[in-house]
């Protein structure tokens, strides 16, 4: 009598990607979850996250800094770097306004209220400000800026001037573009399905978004205090008008770039998506 054959094994292991219809329902319950949140800590992992992109943008100081390194060269490595943040968000696990924009798929799914998006969304900007804010004090404290012959303390003031000087309309729509890039970076890191895997799916949009100058606000809550506290402490060299940098100008920058990321991220990623995969077009593509 033949032997029966034997039964096939199914690997619980896939080398593809989620599909995108995944993603969106993926996302979807999610958001869910972090308008659930209770108030401690979803205040909390939103300063986790507020530092996080920081020290981000702490190294990608770090790389700009460097005048022996061309603008292209320069611009895209220090993009790359700056990843580092959104890196510790997605795979640590934190709460970022940014990337929270996403949430407006399960509300206009029905399974959030408006008043839901909008306490996830005061109460995790508090907190990423109170993170960004608060590693500009422990930069400063540490001197950190002194490094390369006080040139990184240097970038951080021609950096901070270079965003409170454009007029808000530019600041506005630099913020619509840069959320564009860090929620298309969020919706690439989940299709992955380890962490190699979404590390290099968000490194692409935000290094982008870094060289090409575009406005992310939680950014800007690292960028614009450390700046502010080197005027404020004399940490300023010699010649440089420490009068351009003041707590005016950092909500000049911050408000219309808030606005912009909201657009960009809620509205041309998450309302998008959402209309093509759940709602709109019904969509529903098999995965790869």
């Amino acid at each position: 009598m033949a032997d029966a054959p034997a039964p096939q094994q199914t690997s619980i292991f896939s080398f593809n990607a989620y599909a995108p219809a995944e993603i969106e329902e993926a996302i979807e319950k999610v958001g869910v979850t972090k308008a659930n949140l209770p108030f401690i800590p979803c205040f909390m992992l939103g300063i986790v996250a507020g530092a996080g992109i920081g020290l981000g943008a702490l190294y990608y100081s770090i790389v700009v800094s460097d005048a022996t390194l061309n603008f292209g060269i320069a611009r895209v490595l220090g993009g790359v770097v700056f990843s580092l943040g959104l890196a510790i968000v997605l795979v640590g696990g934190a709460e970022l306004f940014t990337g929270d924009n996403l949430i407006v798929m399960a509300w206009a799914s029905g399974r959030i209220t408006a008043l839901q998006v909008l306490r996830n969304w005061i109460i995790v900007y508090c907190g990423n400000f109170v993170g960004g804010a608060g590693l500009a004090i422990l930069v400063l404290l540490s001197h950190h800026l002194d490094m390369n012959g006080g040139r990184i303390g240097l970038t951080m003031l021609n950096t901070a001037v270079a965003k409170i000087s454009p007029d808000m309309v530019t600041l506005f729509f630099k913020g619509i573009l840069c959320n564009l890039l860090v929620c298309l970076a969020v919706w690439l890191a989940a299709a992955g399905r380890s962490v190699i895997d979404k590390i290099i799916g968000l490194m692409l949009p935000i290094s982008c978004f870094v060289a090409a100058g575009f406005e992310h606000s939680i950014a800007n809550m690292y960028f614009l205090p450390v700046a502010w506290l080197m005027t404020v402490t004399g940490h300023v060299p010699a010649g440089f008008d420490a009068s351009l940098i003041t707590i005016p100008g950092i909500i000049y920058n911050l408000v219309p770039v808030t606005l912009g990321n909201i657009i960009g991220g809620a509205g041309l990623v998450g309302f998008t998506y959402w209309a093509i995969y759940h709602k709109g077009l019904g969509v529903r593509m098999s995965k790869p």
